[in-house]
């Protein structure tokens, strides 16, 4: 199915500066800065496809990885962006970054090593944040298939070719299933599932919607009335049975929402279990983690946390522990994640997976001497706060949510920083860091407040010996 009724640029050249984003002109070419190191002989490296990463579990299964980051962290290349939170995703040499320039919402492929552009497919929006946040997607882009699947903020959800950029299909979910406009917009990152397309969409009789991803027919919808939320399906392998898990909620008054699984193949709801704050302006946005032959689900608005059963029954409750939107990693019969709502109240927590009971919380703190582009200094109090990491090479990646990038031990016991060192400093760091082959991308989502830099995708050297 073909859609010529926008405007849609598809080329393989940098495009000029000039366009608008972030009130400020973007520059569309990379600036390479250095090649990077050669990777290891007995490096294992693999694709990041998709915003959860290769497992869904924020995991890589990547070696040799740098783990000194004070003063020796090499810059390969960097990119300024427009408006957004997507994390970028990769497969092969392909790295896509879906982001907003001006009134256009802009889906490009570049080269993973250099930052060249490879295709570009644009389409104009008119989204605008209630809240006055960025205008952009919200929802990474996925991979999969020999195409791109991307989802905007205002409910445009597309397929591409990753060779060419062509159109395969598109829908604007909202109209299609008659959803209106949620909190902050559409913010979920679709799921591929074999040949199909599982997207959080949130209508009445349409929770999730399941689209052939060759043509975009629609091979089933499951709904109970919960709607959107921001927290992407994840695939769960329970006891053999096969389940989707989608943790559902978004904007209605009462508040309502919780677990969603359901069949992959038919959408028929397996089970269900409400889980939802009492606040109208409140939002599930933690994607559901498979534990074992259970799911965690979290929110930070009052329910807290819970593991529910595969027939929908809490194994266990905890009020004390509420993620906001990051997802937590579990390892060792032990899970890691952020607790609270703000800045102010962010702290790191482990937690027992067969009891829920919580072993720590903390907050790491420290002080940085930052210079701006006048050369004067000037002493910030700061920290990981509303943080995400990843688990990599035996050790946790933290991007702290104000451009701090660390190296972290965490046990049931506590946690140590063994890396340190700032790479910007900007707020509304949300976007997950990526690694892939032994390079590491992260997405600079607002101007830097003390040396001016705007809003960036900056590809670095991860790659040890």
């Amino acid at each position: 199915m073909l859609y010529l009724s926008y405007r849609a640029v598809i080329i393989a050249v940098i495009v000029s500066a000039g366009i608008i984003a972030n009130g400020y002109a973007v520059n569309r070419n990379a600036a390479v800065i250095a090649a990077p190191k050669p990777l290891s002989t007995s490096a294992r490296t693999e694709d990041w496809p998709h915003y959860l990463g290769p497992a869904f579990d924020m995991t890589s299964r990547e070696t040799k990885l740098q783990k000194d980051l004070a003063g020796s962290l090499r810059v390969v290349w960097a990119l300024e962006k427009g408006d957004g939170y997507a994390t970028p995703a990769v497969a092969g040499d392909r790295l896509i970054l879906f982001h907003r320039i001006d009134d256009e919402s802009v889906i490009e492929c570049r080269n993973t090593v250099n930052g060249s552009l490879m295709w570009e497919y644009r389409y104009p929006t008119a989204y605008r944040d209630r809240y006055g946040y960025h205008g952009g997607p919200r929802a990474g882009a996925v991979i999969g298939n020999g195409m791109v699947f991307a989802l905007g903020a205002d409910g445009e959800l597309f397929a591409l070719s990753l060779t060419s950029g062509g159109l395969h299909w598109r829908h604007n979910i909202m109209t299609m299933f008659n959803v209106r406009q949620n909190f902050f917009g559409v913010g979920a990152s679709p799921l591929i599932y074999g040949d199909t397309l599982i997207v959080n969409v949130g209508a009445a009789d349409a929770a999730a919607v399941a689209f052939d991803c060759k043509t975009g027919a629609v091979r089933w919808s499951a709904g109970n009335g919960w709607g959107a939320s921001y927290a992407m399906p994840v695939p769960a392998d329970i006891a053999g049975r096969k389940l989707i898990a989608l943790f559902a909620g978004g904007e209605s008054n009462p508040p309502t929402g919780g677990l969603l699984m359901f069949d992959p193949k038919s959408g028929t709801i397996a089970a269900s279990f409400p889980w939802r704050g009492t606040r109208v302006e409140s939002v599930n946005a933690t994607p559901p983690v498979v534990i074992g032959g259970n799911i965690f689900i979290s929110e930070c608005y009052g329910a807290g946390t819970a593991l529910v059963s595969p027939s929908g029954a809490a194994v266990w409750t905890n009020e004390d522990v509420g993620i906001h939107f990051m997802t937590p990693i579990v390892r060792d019969g032990h899970l890691y994640g952020v607790d609270g709502h703000g800045p102010g109240n962010a702290f790191l927590f482990c937690m027992d997976t067969a009891t829920g009971a919580v072993l720590w919380k903390e907050k790491p703190q420290w002080k940085d001497i930052i210079t701006n582009s006048d050369g004067e200094a000037a002493e910030v109090n700061t920290g990981t706060v509303r943080c995400s990491f990843i688990y990599a090479d035996n050790a946790f990646l933290c991007l702290g949510e104000f451009g701090h990038l660390l190296w972290m031990d965490m046990t049931r016991d506590g946690y140590r920083i063994t890396s340190r060192t700032r790479l910007f400093y900007a707020g509304e760091t949300w976007s997950p860091p990526v690694v892939s082959k032994g390079l590491l991308y992260v997405c600079q989502n607002r101007r830097d407040k003390y040396s001016g830099k705007p809003a960036r995708i900056i590809c670095y050297d991860l790659r040890g010996q």
